[in-house]
């Protein structure tokens, strides 16, 4: 019997989180294993008057990629896709993934100098500020969080079946309050980084862009940040697990960057171009639904009473300015002795928020 939270999740991907009309060209991407969930969005999208390209992700390609493409191959624009981004009108990504380490041998080099070459066409598709990634529940994913399938099922229909209008309506709250302010500063465990955000806006995370969400987050300003940062998970990128990230920074760069684990692939994505040493993005988890980190950023990231760092690029549409192919969100949880201060209010303490 069909899960009827798929047709559920499925109508909020298409009527909540993308605008989609009469004669609408959205490119579908989806992994294999995603197939119910994306023939449903598929369907939905049929009957709205649109018209779907339809990409599917199959296991091994991108490892098969990866493991055989020379240097001239990686460096070779994608031509197809770059004119299908221009052309298309909004964007479905679904990820199912059947072995979230699949490219943990890929010498990251390579997967560094792909991110740039193709960085240019997802610049295009951001731009167009009508795209939505999403994550469908698989036994990969379920083993990953220490859960059985059903188990995980059920948390991922939980993080992402909300009441989204309310959402918005808290966030508007805490982006009034960051959009007023001049500086920002995370107190924790070995922690004490504190940053300018004066002049940068608040971006609300309410089920647009990112299913499941919850978050407003904001670009530090580049050369502002000051102090140290321990991530209190492992930060998962590209099938590596970087585990214990300690960094210091001085005016606004990283001068100090370890690891327990894989401190030499955190270290090479610090020197993947100049803005990668720099700070993205300050994100605010605001979605209590997600209590537990399952090592998907997708989910961690949102998690209510944490907060998260990214490494690199930044998104403008707040002011962000930093370029970079990099874009890594590292967790900071807060819920045990934590604090966020603006202008030197506490506006969460101990992971709850005091606005």
């Amino acid at each position: 019997m069909a899960d009827a939270r798929v047709e559920q999740l499925a109508g909020i991907l298409v009527e909540h989180s993308l605008t989609v009309h009469e004669g609408s060209l959205i490119a579908l991407s989806f992994d294999a294993e995603a197939a119910p969930l994306a023939l449903a969005c598929y369907r939905r999208l049929i009957q709205k008057g649109a018209e779907a390209i339809i990409h599917t992700n199959m296991p091994g390609f991108a490892y098969t990629y990866f493991k055989h493409a020379t240097p001239e191959q990686l460096r070779r624009i994608p031509f197809i896709r770059t004119y299908e981004a221009k052309q298309i009108d909004g964007s479905i990504s679904i990820g199912a993934q059947y072995n979230t380490r699949e490219l943990s041998s890929i010498d990251p080099q390579k997967i560094a100098l792909r991110s740039k070459v193709i960085k240019p066409i997802s610049d295009i598709i951001l731009k167009k500020d009508n795209w939505v990634l999403c994550e469908y529940p698989t036994h990969a994913l379920a083993q990953e969080a220490d859960l059985s399938l059903e188990e995980f099922e059920d948390f991922v229909y939980a993080a992402c079946i909300r009441d989204w209008k309310r959402e918005e309506a808290f966030q508007q709250k805490l982006k009034a309050i960051l959009d007023r302010g001049k500086t920002m500063r995370i107190i924790g465990e070995n922690t004490d980084l504190a940053f300018s955000i004066a002049g940068r806006k608040g971006i609300l995370c309410c089920g647009h862009r990112n299913m499941p969400d919850g978050e407003v987050f904001l670009a530090p300003v580049e050369n502002s940040a000051e102090g140290f940062i321990h991530f209190t998970y492992p930060a998962i990128f590209r099938g590596r697990e970087v585990e214990n990230v300690r960094l210091k920074f001085h005016k606004g760069k990283v001068i100090e960057a370890s690891a327990t684990k894989n401190e030499g692939f955190l270290k090479e994505m610090l020197a993947t171009d100049p803005g990668a040493s720099f700070l993205g993005e300050c994100g605010i988890g605001t979605n209590f639904s997600i209590t537990r980190h399952i090592k998907n950023i997708l989910f961690d990231e949102k998690i209510g009473g944490t907060v998260h760092l990214a490494l690199g690029m930044a998104y403008k549409q707040g002011g962000g300015k930093n370029e970079s192919a990099l874009h890594w969100d590292m967790i900071k949880d807060l819920r045990n002795g934590g604090k966020i201060l603006v202008d030197g209010k506490v506006i969460q303490e101990n992971g709850r928020f005091v606005i």
